[in-house]
């Protein structure tokens, strides 16, 4: 197959546009052109006055080597990829242990499903539990102020990013396509055909509960054992051999490969694994609010006078800016038509995060505007960035009157340094409820300086961005994991061998997607060393 790319169409283009295209492009007659695929659909909202999709597309021609040929110079012409997964093992009929995999979020979920498909029947162990009972429990917090520490945002099956905007997009490095097999397992799982194509992909909270639910069905299916309720308290090494685990309930599992894909808020293994003397070390995160504004407004500044329109839905924004005290201030987790909530898993903590629908259609656009932040910021042990999230999210529960609700201010008033006392034309969404009054103190000075500095500058870019009654809901502390197990080329930890450290927890990835594609490279790496310990590799 060929790639052809650049080619432009208006918003509102019929079906046969394409085609059209690309036979016009390529000179080609009828009958040449067998089949297309559409690889990817973008647009570039910085052109907003003239927007047009731009696709990039995959064909099948009845004489591709001639039309190469004739089109050798045309850079936007190249043979298609060869994108298709290639399994690196098959497991022998009978093993002398299992492979196991700490946490079922993403990480957990491909490299459980990526092992199983190989034929090494995975045993998974998921503190929290099944996705169905833990979004009740995440409710009792949304709800009733009532938080379950076991079973919430964070933990669950299909971890953290369950409640989240389900965005599957990366900038990672791909060269083996892994992101492809993400995509297509979502599809068989349930996700719409269109995240395969368009630029942006996302799913949404309530489709991604019923996918995670596909997937698990998969993994078992293929001999793969999923325990829920099953919070991991001893990893078991020998002279610098992974040997097993033991959950909290007693049980033993022995084994010599473990995945550990904890997501980015298992303080308590982080400090289980520091105690047990695995290699870690700080590693740089960043802490800020939730910033709402009315969506209306973001979609006016981004896509002019397309805002609106069905083929677009609801704009989103990426912005930085570098503050003269030498922070980086910048948007993360940008949820369109979303809602900011609840996120913590600790007793009397308050934390905040986005989530969105597939559908992308509340009120408000909401995203983190966050500060960057490094060791130095929390000298000591390479756990010590955990005690620095768990002081800003605890005074964030007191400045929010203790009861759960966030503490808020408007935008306007943050600015000049003054309580707010009221809210304006912004409702924020928030749930159990937002406390106004003063942020100033719910960060580190430099913090607040460096994000006093970066609104204006934003609202440069977007016009708008610093209304009066625009709303900052805090603490944001959870934007990635605050140490890194760091691994070896083999993906085993640096002084452990049999562990895997994996995703988001261990400072391997930074969503979905990514988190997915590394549980990929993971589940690949203990098949080849299975395969190798039993001399078959």
């Amino acid at each position: 197959m060929l790639r052809l790319s650049e080619l432009r169409l208006p918003l509102d283009h019929p079906a046969e546009a394409l085609p059209q295209l690309i036979q016009q492009r390529l000179g080609l007659k009828a009958g040449e052109l067998l089949n297309h695929t559409v690889f990817k659909r973008s647009y570039d909202a910085r052109k907003n006055v003239k927007l047009s999709f731009i696709y990039i597309v995959d064909l099948e021609l009845k004489d591709e080597a001639a039309v190469l040929a004739r089109h050798g110079q045309d850079p936007h012409l190249k043979p298609s990829p060869d994108m298709r997964y290639h399994f690196v093992a098959q497991a022998p009929a009978s093993l002398p242990h299992r492979p196991v995999v700490i946490g079922f979020g993403p990480c957990g979920i491909f490299a459980a499903l990526v092992l199983a498909q190989m034929g090494f029947k995975p045993i998974v162990l998921e503190r929290g539990k099944a996705v169905r009972e833990r979004t009740q429990d995440t409710w009792g917090l949304w709800r009733r102020k009532t938080l379950n520490p076991e079973s919430n945002v964070q933990f669950g099956e299909g971890g953290a990013g369950t409640f989240s905007d389900g965005k599957l997009y990366s900038q990672i490095k791909d060269p083996k396509h892994y992101g492809r097999k993400v995509l297509t397992e979502f599809v068989k799982a349930g996700a719409p055909a269109e995240i395969l194509y368009v630029s942006k992909p996302h799913i949404g909270t309530f489709r991604l509960v019923g996918m995670v639910e596909n997937m698990r069905a998969e993994i078992q299916k293929l001999g793969g054992e999923i325990r829920f309720e099953q919070r991991v308290t001893e990893l078991l090494i020998e002279a610098g051999q992974v040997r097993g685990v033991r959950t909290q309930t007693g049980d033993e599992i022995r084994t010599d490969h473990v995945v550990l894909a904890l997501g980015h808020s298992a303080r308590d293994t982080f400090e289980m694994l520091h105690t047990k003397g695995v290699f870690m070390e700080a590693k740089p995160f960043s802490v800020g609010f939730r910033i709402e504004h009315p969506q209306s407004l973001i979609d006016k500044a981004r896509l002019g006078p397309h805002a609106g329109h069905p083929e677009l839905g609801a704009a989103d924004y990426k912005l930085v800016h570098h503050a003269s005290n030498g922070r980086a201030v910048y948007s993360f987790c940008m949820c369109p038509g979303g809602t900011v909530v609840a996120a913590t898993s600790e007793p009397n903590r308050v934390v905040t995060n986005g989530m969105s629908q597939y559908s992308r259609n509340e009120r408000n656009a909401n995203a983190g505007i966050v500060v960057s932040i490094d060791p130095s910021d929390y000298p000591g042990s390479p756990i010590a960035g955990i005690e620095f999230q768990r002081q800003l999210e605890s005074h964030a529960f007191i400045l929010g009157g203790s009861t759960y609700e966030a503490p808020g201010q408007l935008v306007g008033d943050f600015l000049r340094g003054r309580p707010s006392t009221q809210l304006g034309a912004v409702e924020p969404s928030y749930k159990p409820g937002v406390k106004l009054g003063d942020l100033s103190t719910a960060l580190p000075d430099y913090a607040i300086s460096a994000m006093r500095e970066a609104l204006p500058a934003f609202d440069r870019q977007i016009k708008g961005f610093n209304m009066y009654d625009a709303v900052l809901t805090g603490v944001e502390t959870r934007t990635s994991s605050p140490l890194r197990i760091t691994r070896g080329e083999d993906l085993q930890s640096l002084n452990t061998r049999g562990l895997y450290p994996a995703g988001e927890g261990a400072g391997y990835a930074g969503g979905i997607l990514s988190a997915g594609v590394d549980g990929i490279k993971v589940a690949e790496a203990v098949a080849q060393q299975m395969m190798q310990d039993l001399n078959l590799g």
